[in-house]
């Protein structure tokens, strides 16, 4: 008789069991999924840009000084846009903006001949953290001739040297001969004639290829 209740006892309490777990299974809060990701991302739509077109001039000033006695080529220099660049009176490279640059060709005068010669051209600017490089036409200065004024020293060496020969009784040919000589001597001496271009000096450049800024 005993054996019989705690039969029908255990089987009702596995009874109970699976209607609780059976509830429990019912009203649990449902588990939300993660999200699929969309085939179809969202792309940022591009950045805004002006282009400034081949050709384009602007001008620089110079934040050093540049001297064929001293600067050889390969060495790099600063410059300062003087004047905003502007396209369809958009304002794409605002006054006050820094180039770099380099020196293509730095030569010094001879004494008697031949032209200092500086070539600069410029590189890159930084605009908004982000450096555009740039490639512009060659930017070239040369110091003046010699012919003459070489010739006003020679010719005046001998000029002088004959009125000073005639003076003093050694003859005019003699003294213009002697001047002329020491009139050479003075052009050697001070006829080397170098380019320098000091702080602040102004510098026209030319894009030769187009160049896309963003705005």
């Amino acid at each position: 008789m005993s054996c019989r209740r705690w039969r029908r006892g255990s089987t009702l309490l596995s009874m109970m069991t699976v209607v609780v777990f059976s509830w429990a299974a019912e009203n649990a809060p449902a588990q939300e999924s993660a999200p699929r990701p969309s085939p179809f991302r969202k792309q940022k739509p591009p950045e805004p840009r002006l282009t400034i077109p081949a050709g384009m001039e602007f001008s620089v000033r110079l934040a050093e000084t540049l001297d064929t006695k001293r600067v050889h080529a390969g060495d790099r220099f600063s410059a300062i846009l003087d004047a905003p660049i502007t396209v369809h009176g958009r304002v794409v490279v605002p006054a006050g903006t820094i180039f770099e640059g380099h020196v293509i060709a730095s030569e010094a005068s001879g004494r008697l001949r031949g032209r200092g010669v500086l070539e600069l051209a410029l590189d890159s600017f930084c605009l908004r953290d982000a450096t555009y490089r740039v490639l512009t036409e060659t930017e070239v200065r040369k110091s003046g001739d010699h012919k003459t004024r070489n010739a006003v020293l020679i010719g005046g060496g001998s000029g002088m040297g004959a009125v000073v020969g005639a003076l003093t009784g050694v003859g005019a040919a003699i003294g213009a001969g002697a001047g002329a000589a020491a009139g050479t001597t003075t052009a050697l001496i001070t006829g080397k004639r170098n380019v320098k271009l000091p702080v602040e000096t102004p510098l026209v450049f030319s894009l030769r290829r187009k160049l896309d800024v963003k705005v």
